[in-house]
């Protein structure tokens, strides 16, 4: 299946499968304001600052090269050519399936299994991003072995590498809650102090939701920075406390400074949900949606219903079940 495809495979994806037509309309509206880049050789993108004026030059391009990888920048320029007077950026959370931190699979690279807990955890940040903070204009894209999320929402087109890591980390549950928080009181009073925090009081639910998310998932040999090994077979023989949200009992187990080592620990380990170097780059360039992730022989491609969404259906290439033999 991940078998890399050769340069005859290549010329026929491109040949037979590919249609310029079925870019999604977010890459084909202002085509002419993105920069494109790709990889002939399969080391990197070593072609880059390409512009197309249409959709037409671009279908020339690729049936002529049939490169190895195809990019487009996430970010619009007025002179793309050379990068020149940016004028905003998608926002950008990739979710490699080798890369995330908790996988049940073990495999080396990329299997079924791990390319299905990629997906639950995309399903998951973009239900946060559109319930949260109220964003509409989302795009998944199923990149080869995991998933871009590209959110292009003008409220956060504009904002700068600090804005967006301060939207990373509410989204992903990366910013741990402080060991106090003040609560509201009754009119006329003054606040008090909430001195023994639990999780689900006084932060955000997102942030509950993906370390809940992560305890139940843990298999116990994880190295989580914060969380010794003692800590981690407590936390894994308690955890059922979690499942039924019995955070005070869970607390009460696990002991408090261990407890808030083991929130701070889940906190670090959440925010290698997604490649925050993608998510702060205003420049990033990402690969471009229906060309071919030549290295595993995958379709990158828009996902409809990332509920329903099987990638080892949707997302394989004629030629690759020619060469099951099927």
């Amino acid at each position: 299946m991940f078998e890399a495809a050769t340069l005859e495979e290549r010329r026929r994806y491109y040949r037979d499968e590919w249609d310029v037509r079925d870019l999604p309309d977010f890459i084909k509206n202002d085509l002419n304001k993105r920069e494109f880049g790709f990889d002939h050789l399969g080391k990197g993108p070593n072609d880059r600052y390409r512009v197309f004026k249409t959709t037409d030059m671009l279908k020339r391009f690729m049936r002529y090269r049939s490169p190895f990888a195809a990019y487009c920048s996430v970010a619009f320029y007025n002179k793309p050519r050379n990068r020149g007077e940016w004028l905003k950026s998608e926002l950008i959370f990739d979710v490699d399936a080798k890369d995330i931190p908790i996988r049940s699979c073990g495999c080396e690279s990329v299997c079924e299994i791990c390319l299905d807990e990629a997906r639950q955890i995309v399903a998951s940040l973009v239900d946060t991003l559109k319930q949260d903070l109220g964003l509409k204009d989302i795009h998944v894209i199923y990149s080869g072995r995991g998933y871009h999320i590209r959110v292009l929402d003008e409220s956060v087109m504009e904002l700068d590498s600090e804005g967006r890591s301060q939207v990373l980390k509410y989204v992903v549950g990366a910013e741990p809650p402080k060991s106090k928080y003040v609560m509201e009181s009754e009119p006329g009073q003054k606040p008090y102090p909430l001195e023994h925090f639990s999780i689900p009081l006084g932060y955000p639910a997102v942030f509950t939701s993906r370390i809940k998310y992560a305890i139940l998932h843990l298999n116990g040999t994880e190295k989580i920075e914060d969380i010794n090994p003692k800590l981690m077979k407590d936390v894994i023989k308690y955890r059922s406390m979690v499942e039924n949200d019995e955070w005070g009992l869970f607390k009460k187990e696990i002991g408090p400074k261990r407890y808030r080592n083991l929130v701070e620990g889940m906190a670090k380990l959440n925010m290698g949900l997604v490649d925050a170097k993608v998510s702060i780059d205003l420049k990033r360039i990402l690969r471009m949606p229906t060309s071919l992730h030549s290295k595993v022989s995958m379709r990158c491609m828009e996902v409809k219903n990332i509920e329903t969404f099987e990638p080892l259906k949707e997302a394989v290439p004629k030629f690759v079940s020619e060469r099951r033999g099927n």
